[in-house]
């Protein structure tokens, strides 16, 4: 499965220049910005902030200072005259971005967990209602994956609704897909997953249900088992005092 569409990387560190008195703060950020991972578009951006506000951006693509209101286009004039600065702010795409991008995507977006996945009945089939099945994949990392329903092995596309993936908020996702099914005798229903943890897509079978009666069944023999164990250990308790009870005469 390919990746998402949109890479990007924000490798950023702040320079905080506080007035205890009068309570302002500037800050300046540096990110990295990239949708390919050959890098071929590979912007570096330098963002002033002044009390929460942008203030002026420096952008690799045009070279130079931006402002966004009066005082930051001053400022951008007052950084762009200094030439040797600004010479420094261009060479930061090499020195900040591509040395830090290759460890970036090494260490987190290289990185894979494969989900774990569930295809189950929610909702049983009713008279003209139909049955709900969910398929459900949990704790799988990156974010970017899709569910794809089959019937007898071909994609369904009627019918499905799905959510948004989720974060767990642990660095993991999980997500879900719902469709609404007429049982038909003999027809097989399975949940594929693409996902980057996979080499191929997976697909998992629709796990089988236990009817009302094979319930009823497994609860009765079940209540069967237990009695039967309380009967045979109270047998044996019995035996054990009958036993004791008794006095050996010789013959």
């Amino acid at each position: 499965m390919s990746r998402p569409n949109l890479l990007c990387i924000r490798l950023v560190f702040f320079i905080a220049v506080l007035s205890e008195i009068d309570g302002y703060c500037q800050y300046f950020t540096n990110e990295c910005v990239f949708t390919s991972r050959d890098l071929t578009d590979l912007q570096y951006f330098q963002t002033v902030y002044f009390n929460k506000v942008k203030h002026a951006q420096f952008s690799s693509s045009v070279g130079k200072y931006v402002g966004f209101n009066k005082q930051g286009q001053r400022d951008a004039d007052y950084w762009n005259n200094d030439t040797a600065y600004i010479q420094g702010l261009k060479g930061e795409i090499d020195r900040y971005c591509r040395h830090n991008i290759p460890i970036f995507l090494s260490t987190l977006l290289d990185k894979t967990v494969q989900p774990k996945v569930h295809v189950r009945s929610v909702k049983k089939a009713s008279g003209t209602h139909p049955a709900v099945l969910m398929c459900s994949a949990y704790d799988f990392y990156p974010q970017a994956i899709k569910l794809t329903w089959l019937k007898d092995g071909k994609p369904v596309t009627s019918d499905v609704t799905s959510t948004e993936e989720m974060a767990d908020g642990d660095w993991f996702y999980q997500v879900h897909s719902h469709l609404e099914h007429i049982p038909k005798t003999g027809e097989k229903i399975s949940c594929m997953v693409e996902h980057a943890s996979f080499t191929k897509p997976m697909t998992y079978d629709l796990e089988p249900s236990v009817s009302e009666s094979d319930t009823n069944k497994i609860a009765i023999g079940a209540s069967g088992l237990v009695l039967g164990v309380i009967l045979a250990a109270a047998g044996l308790i019995y035996y054990k005092k009958k036993s004791t009870g008794r006095i050996l005469v010789p013959h």
